[in-house]
């Protein structure tokens, strides 16, 4: 399986970006973010988003991001964005000269969730591997893109069938920033099948 960046589609274009075979460039909009209702009550869904369709049910996406982001909640990485109320995301989230936000969102019917960790301000580039099962998935995170440690698995309720992931960038408050996308690739899902408890019988 090959990423192709030749049939991306942008759900919305940036500020200004470039796309090469083996690296893609934004740099965002002021006032742009993904979230949905959940806690704040408000609904942001204007982040630029770049996509690759698949039905392939099993597979793998790794991305390297760069980012020079100075400005709290600035923040850019992996997406699978399905429509407004379905998506998710991961990411590190700027939030002052000390430390940043290594997490991620699922927004599923209309409500998101974040779940983070707090990494230092000093850490300026992460690897990331989402990997679905069907309509089930998996987000890794790595400093070195070697060594992937999980950051969550999901569901998806609107995951089946055709899907559309890729990359995201945007800045939620009066900021802008240049994020860097390279080494992207698509393979075999390397998140293995349970082996462990047996799935419940049906009754």
């Amino acid at each position: 399986m090959r990423f192709d960046t030749k049939k991306l589609k942008w759900t919305r274009e940036p500020k200004s970006f470039s796309i090469a075979d083996d690296k893609i460039e934004i740099v965002t909009k002021p006032n742009t973010d993904l979230w949905q209702r959940t806690y704040y009550h408000f609904r942001n869904d204007n982040a630029p988003v770049l996509q690759l369709d698949t039905d392939e049910q099993f597979f793998s996406f790794t991305v390297k991001t760069e980012f020079y982001s100075k400005h709290r909640f600035d923040q850019c990485g992996v997406v699978l964005y399905l429509d407004s109320d379905n998506w998710l995301k991961a990411s590190i989230e700027y939030e002052n000269e000390e430390y940043g936000h290594l997490g991620s969102v699922v927004t599923n019917c209309g409500y998101s969730d974040w779940a983070t960790t707090k990494i230092s301000a000093d850490v300026k580039s992460m690897w990331y591997r989402l990997s679905r099962r069907e309509d089930d998935y998996c987000i890794e995170c790595s400093s070195d893109g070697e060594n992937f440690s999980q950051m969550r698995i999901c569901h998806m309720h609107k995951g089946k069938g055709k899907i559309s992931f890729g990359i995201y960038a945007c800045s939620p408050e009066n900021s802008s920033f240049k994020a860097v996308f390279t080494n992207m690739e698509m393979t075999e899902c390397r998140w293995l099948a349970h082996d462990g408890q047996a799935p419940d019988e049906d009754i």
